[in-house]
């Protein structure tokens, strides 16, 4: 699967831990319109990665603030 850059978004967060069955994990799986996710828990930001053609960066704010962790979007 071939991935289009302009689709990639990109914020810091402080989620600092984050285990298969976790709530937000299991959000981020469940969402159609996300088609990958990571998150570099290595990263002093804490970097969020989502690959989406329809999620704005606020949707993705209020859904990772709905889960009690902080998200920025990065330039």
């Amino acid at each position: 699967m071939e991935t289009n850059l302009n689709h990639i978004l990109v914020f810091k967060t402080n989620i600092d831990q984050l285990s298969a069955g976790c709530a937000l994990s299991e959000s981020l799986g469940k969402e159609t319109r996300i088609s990958q996710w990571s998150i570099d828990l290595e990263d002093c930001d804490r970097v969020l990665r989502i690959v989406s053609e329809t999620l704005s960066n606020k949707e993705i704010i209020s859904l990772i603030n709905a889960h009690g962790f902080e998200c920025a979007e990065l330039p």
